[in-house]
């Protein structure tokens, strides 16, 4: 029989475990966003005192947006009206103003207003840009004119964000639920923030020359892993494909390679001086008139070389070719061949007969044949 504090002990031991159980499953509920869950949405009640204060936001927009902006101005006065927020087209400056008013009651909602008119600014059509003013939408501008030093090379990653006839583009889109816009120096995103932080990943790894197919490839592997709910609270990393970034273009080599000496702890030989060189010759003690003599002489024999080289090469001009040999050629006529017409007559009429099927002639039939021959050719004749 066990002692009651043991029995006692026991149940502390399993009641531990107990709870240890219910805290990592609260703590694995918690971290999980149940299906369909939205946040509540901030109404008058909330704050029905309005603000303390007016604030207000201005941006500038290009003159080529100028013409859009006048055609939708009506749309987005209507749409920043329904959450009292006041807008101000000044074409003169070129500029958007946004600004609070007395009744306006959420605090966020000049800040919706403030992105909606930086992405109008941003080249975004306004049936995308009038998403922001949604309470799970963000937007994200992404400055890349100052990533790529050279121009040439800025173009051409720009265009690989894209793809052909816009198919990466959207690709991206479809996987990370944002609309993508890029138009010059910037890149527009709109969507939930998860997307937005998975776009800026692929447009700053575009442009610092990570092909944008391989984020591509571990989005849509993310997005598998998600719907399964065994491995959703797992870790990923085994999974997602690791790509290493490889530098195929080979150093340029030098076209005239300098080999690099033996090291020798001597130093090289002294050049020989003019002096030392005549006095191994002799001629330092010569007179400087033989020196001149001496000279002078080797200037001769020079030019003598030089003239009759040039002389050689104006007489070859005057050598006549050498002419070949002409032979006779001997025509030998061919030696007349006398045909025997009637062998071969007989050979064909052979061959026919063989063909036909019909068996050999004999020495009569051959005989009787030849006699009607002959009579046909009389009467021809």
């Amino acid at each position: 029989m066990a002692s009651p504090t043991a029995e006692s002990m026991m149940d502390t031991q399993s009641d531990k475990k107990g709870k240890k159980k219910q805290t990592q499953v609260d703590e694995s509920e918690l971290l999980t966003v149940p299906e369909g869950w939205k946040e509540p949405t901030f109404t008058r009640e909330d704050n029905p005192r309005g603000l303390l204060e007016e604030s207000s936001f201005a941006t500038l927009f290009p003159k080529y947006r100028e013409a859009y902006l006048k055609e939708c101005w009506s749309l987005v006065q209507k749409a920043l009206g329904d959450i009292f927020i006041n807008a101000t087209l000044d074409l003169i400056e070129g500029s958007i103003t946004v600004s609070t008013t007395k009744k306006t009651f959420d605090p966020y909602a000049i800040l919706r207003a403030r992105d909606l008119i930086k992405l109008l600014a941003r080249s975004v059509p306004f049936e995308q840009a009038v998403r922001i003013l949604q309470d799970d939408m963000a937007c994200d501008i992404i400055k890349i004119g100052t990533l790529v030093r050279n121009r040439e090379r800025f173009v051409k990653r720009r265009q690989r964000l894209i793809g052909p006839k816009g198919s990466t583009l959207k690709a991206l889109e479809l996987l990370t639920n944002c609309y993508v816009m890029v138009q010059g120096n910037t890149v527009s995103a709109l969507g939930p923030h998860s997307g937005l932080k998975e776009v800026r990943k692929v447009v700053l790894d575009t442009m610092k020359n990570v092909h944008p197919i391989y984020n591509i490839k571990t989005l849509m592997i993310k997005r598998e892993l998600a719907n399964d709910p065994e491995l959703r609270t797992q870790n990923w990393e085994r999974f997602l494909p690791k790509f290493h970034h490889k530098s195929l273009a080979k150093r340029k080599q030098p076209k005239k390679k300098k080999m690099k000496k033996e090291y020798t702890p001597f130093p090289p030989p002294q050049p020989e001086s003019k002096v030392d060189k005549e006095l191994a010759t002799g001629e330092f003690f010569l007179r400087e008139s033989e020196k001149r003599r001496k000279k002078m002489n080797e200037i001769k024999v020079k030019q003598a070389e030089v003239l009759s080289k040039k002389q050689e090469e104006r007489n070859k001009a005057f050598i006549p070719p050498k002419e070949k040999p002409t032979a006779k050629k001997t025509t030998t006529a061919p030696k007349e061949a006398k045909i025997d017409i009637e062998a071969i007559k007989e050979k064909v009429k052979k061959a026919k007969m063989r063909k036909l099927g019909a068996p050999p002639l004999d020495e009569t039939s051959q005989s009787i044949l030849s006699t009607h021959e002959k009579k046909k050719k009389k009467k021809m004749s």
